[in-house]
């Protein structure tokens, strides 16, 4: 892999160091960012789909921005692109799961071999890009498609290929779900669905290796196509704690939407493919997908402070719990729709 060093006026251009980079389990390749310097650095390493950059402290404020470029197998340089900053996605501060290293969200960028970053305003300590190469699973049988009443049909952990010695062995379970939380993945929109295992399998070496959670951050993903995935281990039909809404992980759960819909159209298959993951999820504790529900934050992080009880829709965005971006104006303009549609597929 090349690294191609780049100067911009008023940006802190990082790079990382041919000397450092080491590789970890599950396909995941750490590089220190350090100050670059003027000339090329180049390095030859695996090819990688997935960049973030993560920092040691996760409490860490970090008051800047961070961009990556990459280059193609193909050798091809493409256009700059934001991380986001703020990887809101993520466990409660109190709970029973930590996250280890601060990081932002993480960009599926296809098949590359080359990276650049480039970093303005503070650093926090520990600064390191994290490049994910998805792998290839072992081929599996899938589980029959036929599911009864609202269940819709869903792509098991073993079906995506997830590598289960990468997450923590134990579950961890909240109460009853009462609402789901929608988010989107923050990543790119132009996946092939062929595609979409990979990506997930990024998503959970990023969220395990870099971030430093147990697991999957979210219980459930939904493709472009419709398709829905089984996310955190512990069973599709019950009560996981997951690592998607700071303060508002317990006794919900969380549904993302495969991609990033700050202004970009949602797919009507994946609207209606969050929908159906709604209803089903919901329906199993007589929850009314158009309904509402009062949880108890467990974080002074969130919008509400640890303790308070808050009013949210039964299906929620992320932002409504956080201030945050997530799901992204589109998708979250679509949530009425999803919510009278879930309700309909619940008989209601």
């Amino acid at each position: 892999m090349r690294l191609s060093l780049l100067i911009a006026a008023g940006s802190l251009l990082l790079f990382p160091q041919p000397a450092l980079a080491q590789s970890s389990p599950g396909g995941v390749s750490t590089f220190p960012l350090t100050a670059g310097q003027r000339g090329p650095v180049e390095r030859d390493t695996t090819a990688f789909s997935l960049v973030g950059v993560s920092w040691d402290d996760p409490a860490a404020v970090f008051d800047g921005s961070v961009e990556v470029r990459v280059r193609s197998l193909a050798g091809v340089w493409g256009d700059w692109h934001p991380l986001t900053v703020e990887a809101d996605d993520r466990p409660d501060t109190d709970g029973p799961e930590r996250a280890r290293r601060g990081a932002t969200a993480p960009l599926w960028v296809g098949p590359s071999d080359g990276v650049a970053v480039r970093v303005s305003g503070n650093r926090p300590a520990g600064l390191r890009a994290e490049l994910v190469d998805p792998g290839t699973p072992t081929a599996r049988t899938l589980p029959s498609a036929a599911h009864e009443g609202p269940r819709p049909g869903i792509v098991t952990r073993a079906g995506w290929g997830a590598d289960e010695s990468l997450r923590e062995p134990a579950f961890e379970y909240t109460g009853p779900v009462r609402a789901v939380f929608v988010h989107h993945t923050d990543t790119a929109n132009d996946y092939a669905c062929s595609d979409a295992s990979k990506v997930i399998r990024a998503i959970y070496q990023y969220h395990v290796k870099s971030n430093g959670w147990r697991d999957i951050g979210y219980n459930f993903l939904v493709d472009r196509c419709g398709t829905i995935y089984e996310g955190r281990a512990g069973g599709v039909d019950r009560p996981v704690l997951g690592a998607h809404t700071l303060g508002f992980n317990t006794d919900t759960a969380g549904v993302a939407a495969l991609g990033r819909y700050s202004s970009d159209t949602v797919p009507q298959a994946q609207v209606d493919g969050i929908a159906k993951a709604a209803a089903w999820k919901l329906g199993l504790t007589g929850q009314d997908a158009n309904g509402s529900v009062t949880l108890t934050s467990a974080s002074d992080g969130s919008k509400f402070k640890k303790g308070t009880s808050a009013t949210f829709r039964t299906v929620s965005g992320h932002r409504d719990a956080f201030n945050t971006e997530c799901p992204g104006n589109v998708l979250y303009q679509r949530l009425p729709a999803i919510r009278s549609w879930s309700a309909h597929l619940q008989g209601r």
